[in-house]
């Protein structure tokens, strides 16, 4: 081989190892650059969880997911562990099988049925990230007591702030740490589990008057948990989200390229299958993020 090769590059030649026809990976360019990609954005998530167990596991306390998710739009503050977020992922779920049935629809070349499909995607998407907006949302702003510095504070679930920490169980101590809590503090307590004052209300009153209204005994007031828990949670399900908004556009242009009749000028629809294989990654990858945060 070796002979040959040196003999042709002396006269000039260049030679030709793959002389055409079939493919060696018998697919599409376009699909393989795709699974590349895949693989590259596999790499990525895998380092994150992997980080995100190593820290998890080095330390002594942890946030337990069925207290930290047990909210549910409209239920008020019934005690509901993980049902939201098995919402979530059953409207993701969903939106994967209404993927494959829109690229099962243009092997047909069912124009129809790809519109059809791929329209109820992207609104499976964007429940997805509504939920996840919601999640967000009421982590950040909702208000939990914590035991901090022989204090009591209302802090939610932020990057700097972690109110799932370890419940304190000593009444002395907790009513010791009211008694050193500020007014601005205190106001914000009361409000936390009591809506029928406002902010402004509450405001007005004497320190006096709002520690008779907090009762520390029925609180279950926790100290304040691992900070890393919220830099983590926040930056690897914001990059899921940040994946399955890019999904939501790229189906979108899929839909326009479809109504215009692109594809069937192509003659095939293979656009939409590699518009498919990126979104069951993201299918895929949310389980494995909904294991480690949500179940473990």
């Amino acid at each position: 081989m070796s002979t040959q090769t040196t003999t042709d590059s002396l006269k000039g030649h260049k030679t030709n190892w793959w002389s055409g026809g079939k493919s060696p990976f018998n697919l599409e360019y376009g699909k393989v650059m795709m699974w590349y990609f895949l693989m590259s954005d596999a790499f990525t998530f895998g380092a994150f969880l992997i980080s995100y167990g190593s820290i998890r596991f080095s330390q002594n306390f942890w946030p337990d997911p069925n207290v930290v998710f047990n909210a549910f739009p409209g239920a008020g503050h019934a005690d509901l562990p993980l049902a939201f977020v098995s919402v979530m992922t059953f409207i993701l779920i969903i939106s994967s099988v209404t993927m494959v049935l829109a690229v099962h629809a243009g092997h047909n070349h069912d124009k129809k049925g790809v519109i059809k499909w791929l329209m109820w995607t992207i609104v499976g998407g964007l429940a997805f990230l509504s939920c996840q907006a919601w999640e967000w949302h009421h982590l950040i702003t909702g208000e939990h007591v914590v035991f901090a510095n022989g204090k009591l504070e209302a802090i939610g679930q932020t990057m700097g702030g972690n109110p799932w920490g370890q419940l304190v169980h000593d009444n002395a101590l907790l009513t010791n740490a009211l008694n050193a809590t500020p007014h601005d503090a205190l106001v914000k307590i009361v409000h936390s589990h009591d809506h029928s004052h406002s902010l402004e209300e509450l405001a007005k009153m004497t320190d006096t008057q709002l520690r008779g209204m907090v009762n520390v005994t029925d609180m279950h007031i926790r100290e304040k948990g691992p900070i890393a828990f919220g830099g983590y949670f926040y930056g690897i399900t914001g990059f899921h989200g940040f994946h399955v908004f890019s999904g939501v556009v790229i189906n979108i242009i899929m839909l326009l390229m479809t109504q215009k009749d692109v594809f069937e000028k192509r003659g095939h629809y293979l656009m939409i299958e590699k518009a498919g294989l990126y979104w069951h990654f993201v299918d895929l990858v949310w389980v494995f993020v909904f294991l480690c945060f949500y179940l473990i």
